[in-house]
């Protein structure tokens, strides 16, 4: 006797539940596309991921120059200086390293998108999770200058992961987005490092909020990065550094946005990665 044939049923949304659970399903891709990343990154290099931590630390005595000694901007109350800056330039290195590998991770595995069915959120969603590596060594960094300068932070470092969170969520949103855009229009990689520059100077590295001029600070909050940094310093400086709850509230809006609207175009143009690229 015949076994019974298998009922193909199309039902609207399945597919898209299907996607996630593939997602699921291919885990362990996930991983290896990773671990390959951490080791391509440092390969043959001299020392190795001893350059997660130099290069923060060489742009914190940059900024500690600069904004501290020439221009003489002071941190508030009788935080070092040098711990103002860090804990905004470790942050922000997290979303820019993240957001730059993420954004010309389809195009860097193109030969494998172009064989293979997988989901292709795999793969920028990996490069991102990559870079949360140097962020742990960034933030080991942190806790030695903390030693150094003899500060300890209180209670408020339990709030430390949200904000980390919320950077994670901001460069896979903008990442996932300018991936998709990389894939059809191939300048658009060219935008990239314009786009880390210009956000380096219009988020709150070498200074504080308090001194963007009251008229603009509501369009300055929409930057996601405002309340990141600010969160990252009242979680780190035991509250030294004030965290605004409008500012908190603009920024985390602005990410949930963000985020959302990157998986959805990503999801949108998915279909036509393997034509394209």
């Amino acid at each position: 006797m015949n076994a019974p044939r298998p009922e193909l049923i199309i039902e609207a949304g399945r597919a898209e539940q299907q996607y996630w659970r593939d997602l699921w399903h291919f885990r362990e891709l996930f991983y290896i596309l990773a671990w390959r990343d951490i080791v391509v990154r440092y390969k043959q290099t001299v020392i190795g991921v001893a350059w997660a931590v130099i290069r923060p630390f060489l742009t914190i005595v940059v900024f500690t120059l600069v904004f501290n000694r020439v221009a003489k901007l002071e941190a508030p109350g009788d935080i070092p200086y040098a711990l103002f800056v860090s804990a905004a330039i470790i942050p922000w290195q997290f979303f820019a390293s993240a957001f730059s590998e993420a954004s010309s991770s389809l195009l860097s595995n193109s030969g494998l998108i172009s064989k293979v069915y997988f989901p292709r959120l795999i793969i920028p969603a990996g490069s991102v999770i990559t870079s949360l590596v140097d962020f742990a060594l960034t933030l080991a960094m942190l806790a030695v200058l903390m030693l150094w300068y003899g500060f300890a932070p209180d209670w408020r470092i339990l709030f430390l992961p949200l904000f980390i969170l919320q950077a994670f969520a901001a460069a896979l949103g903008a990442g996932l987005f300018l991936c998709a855009l990389n894939v059809k229009y191939r300048d658009f990689r060219y935008v990239v490092p314009f786009i880390v520059q210009f956000g380096l100077y219009v988020s709150p590295v070498g200074f504080g909020s308090e001194r963007v001029p009251q008229y603009l600070r509501w369009f300055y909050d929409l930057n996601p990065l405002v309340g990141v940094i600010e969160g990252f310093r009242w979680a780190c400086l035991k509250g030294a550094s004030p965290l605004e709850a409008r500012t908190l509230v603009s920024s985390l809006t602005v990410t949930i946005v963000l985020c959302a609207f990157g998986i959805w175009y990503f999801r949108k143009t998915e279909k036509t990665f393997a034509d394209v690229i």
